[in-house]
């Protein structure tokens, strides 16, 4: 009885060690198609396409970055063009911010020049104190005014002898004069003024007429021509 208890146990052992290594078996073949299933994705098991994929991918990112860099230089073209144009407004706005004020002043200018003008040069060289302060004073304030005006970059132009240039000067009449250059401001009818390369208001001037061809070297240059340059 007792042999027969023992055969029993026996063969019982044997049959779970047999499941066993069945089971250990199948474990390992699953391992074995899992790792099959992971070393070859799905879909890129022919190696000449993932390498097509893989140059794809490279040419959009190519693509994309050519996309910035040109994006990065138009905005930096376009931030040096407004500073640019930003400086070049702030330089005109202090040259030229007075302007207006300036072409107010120049009617101010006009009348005093006229008051001093005004007075006879027998008044002048024989009249009492009373009238001659007067006349001091006048030309003490027209002075004063050109002074302040000259301080804000507003010239006056006062061309006699010079050559006559259109873009400072407006010819009001000729003066035949064969002795003197063609085109050369004899008279200046009223001064003019300029600011900065603007004029606020050009001379208006009689110039010579019959006389030899003008050269550089006949008349004075024009006043502020070398700011207008």
């Amino acid at each position: 009885m007792t042999i027969e208890n023992g055969q029993r146990h026996e063969s019982d052992t044997d049959d779970t060690a047999g499941e066993a290594r069945t089971g250990a078996a199948d474990a390992g073949h699953a391992a074995n198609d899992a790792a099959s299933d992971t070393a070859t994705p799905s879909g890129f098991a022919d190696p000449d396409a993932a390498a097509g994929a893989d140059a794809e991918r490279i040419a959009r990112l190519e693509a994309e970055n050519a996309d910035v860099k040109d994006r990065l230089l138009r905005l930096a073209a376009d931030m040096e063009n407004l500073r640019r144009r930003t400086e070049r407004e702030i330089k005109d706005a202090r040259v030229y911010g007075v302007t207006g004020f300036a072409r107010e002043m120049l009617s101010v200018a006009d009348n005093l020049r006229r008051a001093i003008e005004a007075v006879p040069a027998e008044a002048k060289a024989h009249g009492d104190d009373g009238l001659n302060a007067l006349i001091d004073g006048v030309e003490v304030t027209e002075r004063s005014l050109i002074s302040a005006l000259e301080k804000h970059g507003v010239k006056r132009l006062d061309p006699e002898g010079q050559r006559f240039d259109p873009n400072f000067h407006q010819a009001m009449f000729e003066i035949p004069n064969p002795e003197v250059p063609h085109n050369t401001v004899v008279q200046v009818v009223q001064a003019g003024y300029a600011i900065g390369d603007r004029v606020l208001r050009p001379a208006m001037v009689g110039v010579s007429k019959g006389g030899p061809k003008q050269t550089a070297g006949d008349a004075k240059p024009v006043e502020g021509a070398a700011e207008a340059g």
